[in-house]
């Protein structure tokens, strides 16, 4: 085995690892840490497999963003988890329902890897012969999401931008106003 397969099937056996450590937690903060740590291995993951956009989106959103706000969730809710009283058949109907339902629109899709599927005759050749010169930009990926699909990226950033702000103003609004009165 080459050097790239061992640090492949390490990477894939380390978020095995931390998946299973997840489900077993009961401590919040040790699960939001190490989700954390799932999310830099998976961005590390996507680096060696050459997805250097989808590793820094990873790194950002998965690692940064999503860390920070449950960190500031934990900080009102508090760090354990608490008993649940209701029945576990509603969630498992919703996921089981939610998951025939992604199925189900799964089915019309082409088959995997299959030459002939729309993406592999219309739009990709074009990219791939003519968006170093139509774009200046010798790396493929960047010309698509800055220039082909700018309004895509702009829109992905807008909502990921207003996502983060209302969580923010959510958190912040949650908590209680001191009284000056009670301390004069």
């Amino acid at each position: 085995m080459d050097i790239q397969t061992i640090l492949d099937i390490s990477l894939l056996t380390l978020l095995a690892v931390t998946a299973v450590i997840l489900l077993r937690l009961q401590n919040l903060l040790a699960a939001v840490l190490l989700s954390g740590i799932y999310s830099l291995l998976s961005a590390a993951l996507f680096v060696s497999l050459d997805a250097v956009d989808v590793a820094f989106t990873e790194a950002a959103v998965g690692a940064g963003l999503t860390t920070v706000l449950l960190l500031g969730a934990i900080a009102i809710t508090g760090r354990e988890q608490s008993v649940t009283r209701h029945s576990k058949l509603l969630p498992i109907a919703v996921t089981t329902v939610t998951a025939a339902a992604l199925i189900y629109g799964t089915l019309d899709m082409p088959k995997f890897g299959d030459p002939m599927a729309p993406i592999h005759t219309y739009v990709a050749p074009r990219y791939i012969e003519m968006s170093g010169e139509e774009i200046g930009i010798p790396n493929i990926v960047t010309s698509v999401l800055a220039s082909y699909r700018s309004y895509d990226t702009l829109g992905e950033v807008t909502v990921v931008f207003t996502a983060a702000i209302g969580v923010m103003l959510l958190l912040g609004g949650l908590r209680k106003p001191k009284n000056k009165e009670k301390n004069e």
